[in-house]
């Protein structure tokens, strides 16, 4: 029996892209011998990964799982919104989240190297998942939220399958009141979220960037105006801005809270929770942000495909 080295399994990985415990795996079988065991995983499928890689995954799933005081959102990302509906991809998104929400890990690479629930890590599965599925997949970013006492409350839109979807939020409520409570309302601002968009919870937490190009606006709509006139105009105008865009300071678009301010429906919540209340997070995922997607011919890259 050939001694499976460190050193092996590196090349062999480097070499398919297959994950770390497949080439092992593989490198066991064929005792050791490099050729054999790449044969072995191409016939296994598992040496395509590496070939997808480099191909734009913008579609997939956002996920959101909440337990006792915590919960996470996860994206994962494939290339078409086909694999969206497949049960092994829905499973991985799943899986991961539910190691994500155990392990704390709100790092991508921290969670990538967690043990997945059916061997191996959190990478390993994505790696053998492509390819499974056949196409590109990416573990795009993850984030958690925790209360030393009260609640967190999710929301999932466009959801087809339970807490899977296009648009996932989870809303942090630390208070000591009644649970249901405090998740009904914390599904209710998650579902705000999920509609409102919000930045941020306070001015301090906006991208200092995104506050500049605002007062630009601002100056540049009012360009020709005396220096102190202006800089009251931009101060009034942030405040607004502000409104618009910080989570406590806009309007509830739920209709218990009708005409009150985020902030407002939370203390009016308060007597029905029986303790004080208090907003600690929100995260939001909409699936696919931020990505860059591909554009081209597709009905042209079928028949290319067609023809071999």
């Amino acid at each position: 029996m050939a001694t499976i080295t460190a050193a092996l399994v590196k090349e062999l990985r480097e070499s398919t892209g297959a994950g770390m415990m497949d080439c092992k795996t593989a490198l066991a079988e064929c005792n050791g011998e490099m050729e054999a065991a790449v044969d072995w995983l191409r016939k296994k499928g598992l040496s395509k990964a590496a070939k997808k890689a480099g191909r734009v995954a913008a579609e997939g799933l956002v996920a959101a799982l909440i337990g006792d005081k915590a919960g996470v959102v996860v994206e994962v990302n494939s290339e078409t919104d086909f694999v969206a509906r497949n049960d092994d991809f829905q499973k991985l998104v799943r899986n991961i989240a539910q190691v994500a929400l155990a392990s704390g890990k709100s790092d991508i690479e921290a969670l990538g190297s967690e043990s997945y629930p059916t061997g191996g890590s959190v990478s390993e599965a994505v790696t053998t998942a492509i390819a499974n599925i056949g196409e590109n997949l990416t573990l795009r970013r993850v984030a958690g939220l925790s209360v030393n006492d009260g609640v967190v409350g999710r929301y999932v839109h466009t959801q087809i399958s339970d807490g899977l979807g296009k648009i996932a939020v989870i809303v942090a409520l630390e208070s000591t009141g009644d649970k249901d409570v405090l998740a009904a309302l914390a599904r209710q601002l998650a579902m705000h979220v999920a509609s409102a968009n919000p930045l941020a919870m306070t001015a301090a937490d906006l991208d200092a960037a995104t506050v500049e190009r605002e007062k630009n606006l601002l100056a540049e709509k009012n360009a020709g105006k005396p220096a102190n006139v202006l800089e009251k105009i931009i101060e009034s105008g942030l405040k607004t801005y502000y409104k618009e865009v910080l989570l406590p300071e806009q309007v509830s678009n739920h209709p218990d809270h009708a005409g009150k301010t985020v902030a407002q429906a939370i203390k009016e919540t308060e007597g029905k929770a029986g303790a004080p209340i208090a907003l600690k997070g929100f995260v939001r995922y909409a699936l696919g942000e931020g990505i860059e997607k591909a554009t081209g011919d597709f009905a042209a890259e079928v028949a290319a495909a067609v023809k071999g």
